[in-house]
């Protein structure tokens, strides 16, 4: 049986801009783009969430539901910063640790035997040095694997814990919105309201074959998850899959000739951001991203060892077509051959998946501020 803690700090980048300027507290706040360059919240504090302000909105929109709404650029030289002091304590208690962002991490801290081997003692322990040595507050989940850990977490925040013992972990998945599902979107819970299934105890009721018929390989992970069974273990050496750069312009390029002149830059912000990871792994294919201005979004990919220009060109040609529209946003990236390692779908978000960078997911690797 493992003990996981899943720690997460509260609204991390404003709570840096918080601690770093106190002026700011009890304000609401946001960190993100903006909303004249279509800039989008990475995240906000609890003052802004009480109007509605969430990570992931554009910009514009918060400022319409919050008008005072005190808008900071990221500053994420002081956020990494803040990071190595938070992970070099997470790693003070186990070497097992499982970065899912600057501030996140799920910890496997089975058989230590600090705070009489307790994970509660532990997670009590680890969040009150962060409150002392960083200056900012964190939540966190224990359970006996990742996926109850994350929901834990997220259940007494800000700056709470929750425990899910293992002799409850039934009860407790029965009871949770099917929305809890790591994996489970707008899009598929909506499906499963139709569906009738409101709850994991409602997802217990279909078999196996019948989550396959509906949803495919991912009917698999429904069927496990529903009954709180995770077995993926804590990895410090989980591996990046992709890696791109992308930008949204403050006004659409109008036209294929407008994507092309200005796909140029962006290769080249790709090829210093390629040179800085110092990646050994070989590239499997070459990636590009269209999000057009109605919102809609395509990727063009082809398999290629050593994408150049050319290459990326053909690929904006051919997403372009499928929709020839004006465009909002172009990414550009690869995708790595796969080797022994391999993701375990949960933490690092593929590049090219749906949804803007934001601070639940990982540090952006867009550097242009959207």
């Amino acid at each position: 049986m493992r003990k996981i803690i899943h720690c997460d700090c509260d609204c991390f980048y404003a709570a840096i801009e918080m601690r770093d300027d106190p002026s700011l507290a009890g304000k609401p706040l946001a960190v993100g783009g903006r909303a004249e360059q279509r800039g989008v919240v990475a995240t906000c504090n609890y003052e802004a969430r009480a109007f509605g302000v969430h990570s992931a909105m554009s910009t514009a929109r918060a400022l319409t539901l919050c008008p005072h709404l005190i808008l900071l650029p990221p500053d994420f030289a002081r956020y990494r910063e803040a990071s190595r002091r938070i992970l070099a304590i997470y790693r003070g208690y186990t070497p097992l640790v499982e970065p899912l962002s600057l501030d996140e991490a799920y910890l496997d801290v089975t058989g230590v035997d600090r705070c009489r081997g307790s994970a509660t003692l532990m997670a009590q322990e680890i969040r009150a040095r962060i409150r002392e040595e960083v200056g900012i507050t964190a939540s966190a989940g224990i359970a006996p694997n990742k996926f109850l850990a994350k929901v834990a977490s997220d259940w007494n925040k800000p700056d709470g814990q929750f425990v899910v013992r293992p002799q409850d972990v039934d009860a407790f998945v029965a009871a949770l919105p099917v929305k809890k599902i790591f994996g489970v979107g707008k899009v598929t819970a909506a499906k499963l309201n139709r569906l009738g299934v409101e709850t994991c105890g409602d997802l217990r009721a279909w078999s196996l074959a019948d989550l396959a018929r509906e949803f495919g390989s991912f009917g698999a992970s429904l069927h496990r998850l529903c009954r709180g069974i995770d077995e993926r273990p804590v990895r410090p050496d989980r591996i990046r899959k992709s890696l791109s750069v992308e930008t949204t312009y403050a006004a659409d390029l109008p036209d294929l000739a407008a994507c092309r002149a200005a796909l140029p830059a962006l290769i080249d912000e790709f090829r210093q951001r390629f040179a800085r990871t110092g990646e050994p792994r070989p590239v499997h294919k070459a990636v590009v991203k269209i999000k057009f201005a109605d919102f809609s979004q395509t990727t063009a990919e082809c398999v290629c060892a050593a994408p150049d220009e050319a290459v990326w060109m053909a690929l904006l040609d051919e997403g372009h077509a499928r929709r020839a529209r004006p465009v909002r946003l172009l990414g550009v990236g690869v995708r790595f051959a796969e080797g022994a390692a391999q993701d375990d779908g949960h933490g690092q978000i593929g590049l090219f998946d749906d949804g803007p960078a934001c601070e639940d997911s990982r540090e952006p690797d867009n550097q242009t501020t959207n």
